[in-house]
């Protein structure tokens, strides 16, 4: 089998590998995301804490980019109709010098047409129902009065919609404050467990990252092809990423969580999937059985979908999988955290 080696990354320098307490400290001041094995229930002491809070932390992170992408798609919607809501009232300014004539033309004639009074009151709903009224106005005239009865409405309508989507919005980015804060949160009790430990224990956890990091360079990942052109190419991006780091909240170039790392390699390939894990797991074909799994198929982790990474052959799994790691091989059955399915797009 051929043994991977790191690609170089052009224009950059070897990417240092941080120690577990650094990397704690460059999460909070900048933005990481997504998975961590579940700590052993027998292990005692503050790495198991340690342990647990990267994993709500990467956990809550998925939650924080479904609302992330959420509040896009809203700011999209409101801007959308709020620019038809601006054309409709241009339209509907035209409609009214229209009714103007007509009315003018009326009063000189005699006086004004009650259905035209009505129009041009403050609630012209129904005006049409006077048909006894309209005996007056010509065809031409009823349809322009229909017409801005019409548009109206569809302004109205409109304008509320586009409040509704701004409640919703609110909402949306009030929710993402508060999972921020909840992320940074637990990455700082992490942090300050941390601090408690020894400086022997400090290099003991920073030995282990860096020996978990060595392993990845050496990984032997077998020549099995991929199932389609569009996972092989996904997966050759996310080869160029390995070294680089985990970091919540990031979709690359240079940092990325787990769900981050896919939808970037994917769109490297000309293919959008969405931004989370337990989006991007529903979306391809199911894979169940890690054996039909071929390299560049997507691979979901724990029961609650919050992990996501690729196949890379031979067992492994190239992943970014929390906070103080790069992204890395790893074998599945070490990972610690569940096989839930695969998806293969």
């Amino acid at each position: 089998m051929a043994s991977h080696r790191r690609p170089k990354q052009p224009g950059q320098t070897r990417v240092t590998v941080l120690t577990a307490t650094a990397a704690a400290a460059v999460a909070l001041s900048a933005q990481s995301a997504s998975a961590d094995p579940l700590p052993d229930p027998g292990k005692k002491g503050a790495q198991a804490q340690v342990d647990r809070l990267y994993e709500e932390a990467t956990q809550a992170t998925e939650k924080y980019n479904g609302a992330k992408e959420t509040a896009g798609k809203l700011e999209k919607e409101v801007k959308d109709l709020q620019e038809t809501a601006a054309r409709k009232q241009s339209s509907l300014n035209g409609l009214r010098n229209q009714v103007g004539s007509i009315a003018a033309a009326q009063y000189r004639s005699g006086g004004l047409d009650p259905s035209v009074q009505l129009l041009l009151s403050s609630d012209p709903d129904g005006f049409l129902d006077k048909a006894s009224a309209m005996d007056r106005l010509s065809a031409q005239q009823v349809a322009a009065l229909q017409q801005y009865e019409s548009q109206q409405r569809g302004l109205q309508q409109q304008r509320r919609e586009a409040t509704e989507k701004l409640q919703d919005l609110q909402s949306v980015r009030k929710g993402l404050g508060d999972r921020k804060k909840e992320i940074q949160g637990k990455l700082a009790q992490a942090q300050k467990l941390l601090n408690t430990l020894t400086a022997e224990e400090r290099a003991r956890i920073a030995e282990k990252e860096e020996r978990a990091n060595r392993s990845s360079e050496r990984v032997q990942l077998g020549n099995e092809a991929s199932a389609s052109q569009r996972a092989a190419a996904a997966f050759s991006a996310a080869k160029g990423r390995v070294g680089l780091p985990y970091v919540w909240g990031a979709s690359g170039p240079n940092s990325f969580d787990c769900s981050g790392l896919t939808s970037w390699a994917f769109n490297q390939a000309g293919v959008s999937i969405p931004r989370t894990s337990q989006a991007q797991a529903n979306v391809g074909t199911r894979i169940n059985s890690l054996s039909a799994l071929k390299p560049g198929d997507l691979i979901i982790m724990r029961t609650d979908l919050s992990h996501v990474g690729f196949y890379a052959g031979n067992g492994q799994i190239l992943h970014a999988p929390k906070p103080g790691a790069q992204v890395r091989y790893e074998s599945i059955a070490r990972s610690g955290m569940p096989f839930m399915w695969g998806v293969r797009i």
